[in-house]
């Protein structure tokens, strides 16, 4: 019997059992009822959140959109006048440049031409009047040879054939050169106390000068009983005036040198001036005679012709010299165009690196205005930017 109740109270003790299992479960049912409830309303509030956040992306998207299109059209306009702009710019310049450079040219070579011109002009002008001179100067001797049996009585006096040979020689200086070429009567050696009749100006490398000393010497007596035994016949006596005389020719070559020449005050030469034709073509005729003269005793033998296309030579001289000052000035000249053109050509380089740079700028934004359309294009598509691009739109 107390078996019985022991398996009742069991079976009891399970029914029991089960029905707060059962109660339990339905408990956990109910819970999850709930929540899935709650997640269905959690879900349906998402939902209507999500739609509502679509709506605000949609419409910022839209004006996004429109804004960028905005910002791209300005964009493309301002690059479009700035590209005109530099166009503009680099045209004017390169005129300006043309322009620059035709001046400069035209200026040079108006420069040239009227400088060569006017000395070349110049020169051949003098040369003319020079040769004309000395035409002029060969008829006067033409007519002092004439003349030469009253000059012979004029010339008796040794006080007036020294006097006459300094005028004649005096008369050629002045007509073959200018005043400020030559002068009179001065000392050929500062330190010295010889005064020598006449020196012309012998214009130096340096700018200075140095005096060439010219003396006249009229040796007339030995010359008249040279002329007398050639006309005689006597060649006994002709040998023995000519002797004298050139050894008078020697005397005064000899005092030329020991007085007048003394380098670097004048040349390392002198001038002995003869003044009748017949007696230089005498002297001239004596070969030796003027070999020694011009070897040892450094003196050149003129007469009134030769002097005066010495001085001619001399007047060429000086107008060479001073074409090539007027050259060097030309030159001058020259090289400051020179240096201005290759300034200009710097500045010109500078501002072809500065437009270089302005296009590589240019040339940038292009690349960066085509990302920026790129990526709202992709935008525009619904499609997301991976990180990367992200970065290296960023990056740039």
């Amino acid at each position: 019997m107390e078996w019985i109740i022991l398996v009742l109270l069991l079976l009891v003790m399970i029914l029991l059992l089960a029905v707060w299992v059962e109660l339990r479960k339905n408990r956990q049912l109910t819970r999850i009822a709930d929540k899935n409830a709650e997640n269905i309303a959690t879900k349906n509030e998402l939902s209507l959140a999500a739609e509502h956040l679509s709506d605000n992306i949609s419409r910022q998207m839209a004006i996004l959109g429109q804004t960028v299109n905005n910002q791209t059209l300005n964009n493309q306009q301002q690059m479009e006048a700035l590209r005109s702009a530099v166009s503009g710019e680099m045209r004017s310049i390169r005129q300006e440049n043309a322009q620059s450079m035709a001046q400069i040219r035209q200026t040079v070579d108006e420069k040239l031409e009227t400088t060569l011109e006017k000395r070349l002009g110049e020169s051949f002008n003098l040369v003319g009047t020079r040769l004309e001179q000395v035409h002029q100067g060969l008829g006067e001797m033409q007519n002092l040879a004439s003349n030469v049996g009253d000059l012979q009585k004029l010339l008796k006096n040794v006080k007036v054939r020294g006097t006459w040979g300094e005028v004649q020689l005096g008369s050629i200086l002045s007509q073959m050169l200018s005043p400020n070429q030559f002068d009179s009567n001065i000392k050929p050696n500062p330190n010295g106390t010889e005064i020598v009749e006449f020196a012309v100006k012998i214009p130096q490398n340096n700018g200075g000068y140095v005096w060439l000393p010219i003396d006249s010497k009229f040796p007339l007596e030995d010359y008249q009983r040279l002329t007398a035994a050639e006309e005689c016949g006597d060649m006994t006596e002709k040998g023995k005036a000519l002797a004298a005389l050139c050894s008078r020719v020697k005397a005064e070559a000899n005092d030329i040198r020991q007085k007048y020449i003394c380098p670097p005050y004048t040349t390392d030469f002198a001038i002995l001036f003869l003044p009748l034709e017949g007696l230089y073509a005498e002297i001239l005729q004596q070969q030796q005679l003027c070999d020694t003269l011009q070897n040892q005793y450094k003196i050149i033998i003129a007469g009134p012709t030769t002097l005066s296309a010495l001085l001619n030579i001399l007047q060429l001289g000086y107008q060479s010299i001073a074409i090539q000052n007027q050259a060097a000035e030309v030159w001058e000249l020259l090289g400051t165009v020179k240096t201005e053109f290759a300034m200009f050509g710097t500045a010109l380089a500078k501002s072809q690196k500065k437009l270089q740079e302005l296009g590589n700028s240019l040339e940038a934004a292009g690349r960066r205005t085509r990302v920026m359309q790129r990526k709202l294009k992709n935008i525009e598509s619904g499609e997301c930017l991976p990180e990367s691009e992200e970065d290296d739109y960023l990056a740039e």
